[in-house]
């Protein structure tokens, strides 16, 4: 695993990755403990949930269905009927109440629960998330799942709420809590090859829409060059195309605990991630979609040493590079876009 990454680092490469850069200044990250994610995530709880309240919790209209001693919105008379409402001076009435007890305020609701919760985190925050939570006193909390965070609508109206509930499905994704005593642990997710492998990948790419304006930036899918039925071939989907107007790169990011394979005591590149970014440029070449300048990176964060290697091969030049993100961040955002020249 690459050496352990600033938590201010980290909480940069979220904000890219979510494409959220302007939150980046929401919290002071040298005011964290250590290297401690769970008081990162905190502090981006309180400083977001802070915002939300001086700005107003979102709200919007809940259809209701109550016997009430006035007639409000439509009656339901067959429900009135049964029950006989009206002998007791009552109707049974359908009507539409705007409500901060919708679904994104629940979850912010839940999370900071869940943060309260947690043994490990420091008792000053926990204060602080207490004091937030008597704001959510007409908020039920829910029970989260994946599910939950599928079902967010953020529309221009809402907007503001993206970044506090990405916060809040990290935490979810990597919070453990005993059943028994109700108490929760944080999971490292560092450490979690594949949420960091994720990370990187949407960090760099973001990154790069940001930077440069004169590269369009996405994922392509390039088509097999076969003949016959390509049903069961496996789709070809780049992590990173860049394009303008005299140049096509073509990035592939790569998340290992190690860049290089061991073969009879020597270092030697990982032949799959080679295969890989080989084929995503003779396939595109083959279908028209590339040309011979067409570039190939594979990108690494580093771990024992820096690499610069550089090759053709049948005419594209392929790089191989890594950048450390255990190192300020103007190095990081420096060497990110040397990489390209």
């Amino acid at each position: 695993m690459p050496d352990r990454i600033p938590i201010k680092n980290i909480y940069f490469m979220l904000c890219y990755a979510w494409d959220r850069l302007k939150e980046k200044d929401i919290i002071d990250t040298d005011k964290i403990r250590g290297n401690d994610l769970l008081d990162l995530f905190a502090r981006v709880m309180i400083s977001g949930t802070e915002y939300l309240i001086k700005r107003g919790f979102d709200r919007k209209y809940i259809n209701r269905n109550e016997t009430i001693p006035s007639i409000k919105g439509k009656i339901d008379f067959t429900s009135s009927m049964k029950r006989v409402t009206w002998m007791e001076g009552k109707m049974t009435c359908d009507y539409d109440e705007l409500s901060h007890n919708i679904h994104h305020n629940q979850i912010i609701k839940t999370t900071i629960e869940l943060l309260i919760m947690n043994k490990g985190l420091d008792e000053t925050l926990k204060d602080d998330l207490a004091r937030l939570s008597r704001y959510f006193r007409d908020i039920n909390s829910i029970v989260i799942n994946k599910k939950t965070f599928r079902e967010i609508q953020i529309n221009k109206n809402n907007q503001y709420y993206e970044f506090v509930l990405k916060v809040c499905e990290i935490i979810y994704d990597n919070i453990l809590v005993d059943e028994q005593t109700g108490e929760t642990k944080f999971r490292d997710f560092l450490r979690d090859e594949r949420q960091m492998a994720y990370l990187y990948e949407n960090f760099v790419r973001n990154f790069y829409r940001r930077e440069l304006e004169e590269f369009k930036v996405s994922r392509e899918n390039i088509g097999w060059d076969v003949v016959g039925d390509a049903t069961y071939l496996p789709q070809m989907q780049t992590d990173i195309s860049l394009t303008s107007k005299d140049r096509k790169i073509i990035i592939d990011t790569k998340y290992y605990a190690e860049v290089f394979t061991s073969n009879l005591g020597s270092k030697k590149l990982r032949s799959n991630n080679l295969y890989q970014i080989f084929s995503y440029l003779k396939n595109g070449e083959a279908k028209g979609g590339l040309n011979l300048q067409t570039e190939g990176i594979l990108l690494y964060p580093m771990v024992d040493e820096e690499v610069d290697a550089d090759f053709l091969i049948q005419g594209h030049k392929v790089k191989i590079r890594t950048v450390n993100l255990n190192q300020d961040w103007k190095l990081i955002h420096n060497r990110l876009l040397g990489i390209l020249q």
